[in-house]
């Protein structure tokens, strides 16, 4: 019934809502005037106990005798068995109260809510808790020219019940409701199905929802089912837009590119967040409207090319774009702009950033390693050639230039070798399986790698790392960290050091590491330089050594891809400390 006939149900309720609120009006009306009538007479009936009490005071001369007493005479013929009369004079202090005998010890009662209503108007009346007896009174003051005379009733239930007003009316009310709705809905029903069915067909419309109920087969009903086909097509074609529309929106927001889509005014219609993003990355602005993208002075390339293309759109054939690199604060960006033949374009900002700073770093590298290699190149080309143009040399000498020529091929070797991981970590990062790793087994394979050099330099190893410490990685890099850790304080610690490794501290994702030593340490003015490719303190000694520059950036790097991170500073008693953190698991 009400899914048939929504357009009758939806004027009945019209109408019942309307008479409703009506009764609602009028019964709240009647409500309080029934309410205010029984409360003024009981205001009528307290007024006219104060003037007797007045009355009785003028008299009988109380007010000038001070005999306040003698009103406990006029309480005996009083009808009310609740009744409490207070007399208090102008400055609140009570001069007399039938229900306390010593009423010289009451509180000032010039703040009494009563008391201060009566001073503004004829009389003050409220309900409320005695702060003296603790009873809730219904008290009504009325100010006589040199005192106040305060009637109060106890607040039971038969004053509460007095005060509320007869609802006997509700019953009329109730009834007429009833009489009046039967006859709406009698005169609402005569609407009908094709109006129905009209307005049902409305409603989908508006809610963009089908509709599959039939018309009724006349004149109407005809016109009704060839609007539905129409809209029908309609929808289903709507629907299909908006499904494309939606995977294309996704697929834009998904981009890693900035895309924005302007219209012939150079208003923004659609942006991703990546563009707004970059955006704000190229001005260093958070706030940056859409109207002013345009006028930032890194966008000077992009509106001139509109300037030249938008005046001159070719009908057909390849639309015209532009495209040009920007760098600001450290980022490089791609800028392409696309104009359209409806005059509106769009522009595409793209990170190149990682792209770049590969390239710069991938030309210094290059640098780095062809100037590396120029020296045992060199050297091992020299001895080669000594032996060559002097057949007739010393047996002596000829193993002493090949013993030169093969520790500059070592050094080759492990120049290759150290290119080769950073390469491997820096590139292909994902292929290194992680597994359980023990750390002070790995400090204990290193430390026996080193065993001889370590002796040779009268150093000292302490370990305290816990048996129990399990971390997740790759165990070939962690091994190099800890290898090149202990290489470079073997060269450059000095003699008779000793090389502390331990846990400082752990929390739920790392284990905290020190690696130090207790030699020489490295100046200050270094320490921002140590994990660069290539970088030596004292170039010399580390090429006598053997080092290819390489290990700390191979250390470095390998933390790094654990999702670590590394620092160096020199301890207060002397020497080198590694400080960085490891992954942990727990082991199995």
């Amino acid at each position: 019934m009400f899914t048939k006939n929504k357009f009758r149900n939806n004027l009945f309720f019209f109408y019942t809502a309307v008479f409703a609120t009506v009764a609602i009006l009028i019964l709240a009306y009647l409500y309080t005037r029934e309410k205010d009538y029984r409360t003024s007479t009981l205001n009528d009936e307290l007024l006219s106990i104060t003037r007797i009490t007045d009355n009785y005071i003028k008299v009988n001369g109380l007010e000038y005798s001070g005999e306040y007493d003698r009103i406990d005479s006029l309480m005996t013929i009083m009808p009310q068995p609740n009744l409490r009369i207070t007399l208090i004079d102008t400055t609140g202090v009570v001069l007399y109260d039938s229900y306390v005998h010593d009423w010289t010890e009451m509180e000032n009662h010039a703040t009494r809510p009563e008391i201060l209503r009566s001073r503004e108007h004829d009389f003050g009346a409220v309900v409320r808790r005695s702060g003296t007896t603790g009873e809730e009174y219904y008290y009504y003051a009325r100010f006589y020219n040199h005192y106040f005379v305060r009637a109060a009733l106890v607040y039971d239930v038969t004053i509460s019940n007095f005060l509320k007003a007869r609802l006997y009316f509700l019953l009329i009310i109730l009834f007429c409701f009833i009489i009046i709705g039967v006859i709406l809905l009698l005169v609402t029903n005569r609407f009908g199905e094709s109006i129905t069915r009209l307005k049902d067909f409305a409603v989908s419309v508006s809610n963009n929802q089908p509709f599959k109920s039939k018309f009724p087969k006349n004149e109407l009903g005809i016109i009704g089912s060839e609007i539905l086909e129409i809209y029908n097509n309609l929808l289903n074609t709507k629907n299909d837009l908006a499904n494309v529309k939606e995977k294309l929106f996704s697929h834009l927001d998904a981009l890693n590119e900035g895309i924005a889509f302007f219209s012939s005014d150079r208003t923004i219609i659609f942006s991703n967040e990546q563009f707004q993003h970059f955006v704000n990355m190229i001005t260093g602005e958070l706030t940056l409207s859409h109207s002013d993208i345009l006028l930032i002075p890194e966008f000077i390339h992009v509106n001139d090319f509109l300037e030249e293309a938008l005046g001159s759109l070719p009908v057909k054939g390849e639309l015209p774009k532009t495209e040009y690199q920007i760098g600001k604060n450290g980022k490089y960006f791609k800028v392409q702009c696309v104009a359209f033949n409806d005059q509106s374009f769009e522009i595409i900002l793209s990170d190149i950033s990682k792209a770049e700073k590969n390239k710069i770093i991938k030309q210094q590298m290059t640098s780095n390693i062809s100037h590396e290699l120029k020296t045992p190149v060199a050297s091992v080309k020299g001895y080669l050639e000594t032996m060559i143009n002097e057949p007739h040399m010393e047996e002596k000498t000829r193993k002493y230039f090949l013993k030169k020529a093969l520790g500059q091929t070592d050094r080759l070797n492990w120049l290759v070798n150290d290119i080769s991981v950073l390469n491997k970590i820096e590139e292909a990062g994902n292929t290194f399986l992680p597994e359980k790793i023990k750390l002070r087994k790995i400090v204990r394979d290193v430390t026996n790698n080193f065993k001889s050099a370590i002796e040779a330099r009268n150093m000292k190893v302490v370990c305290e790392i816990d048996n129990k410490m399990v971390i997740k990685g790759n165990k070939s890099l962690i091994l190099s960290v800890f290898q090149n850790l202990m290489e470079n304080s073997i060269n450059y610690a000095g003699e008779n050091s000793t090389i502390t490794i331990k846990s400082y501290s752990s929390d739920k994702r790392f284990y905290y590491i020190s690696f130090s030593d207790d030699g020489i340490g490295i100046p200050d003015q270094h320490l921002p330089r140590v994990f660069e490719r290539f970088y030596r303190i004292d170039s010399g000694r580390s090429r006598k050594s053997g080092g290819t520059g390489l290990g700390l950036a191979i250390v470095k790097n390998a933390i790094l891809l654990h999702k670590g991170e590394i620092a160096v500073r020199n301890r207060a008693g002397g020497g080198t400390e590694f400080l960085f953190s490891l992954p942990r698991t727990n082991p199995s």
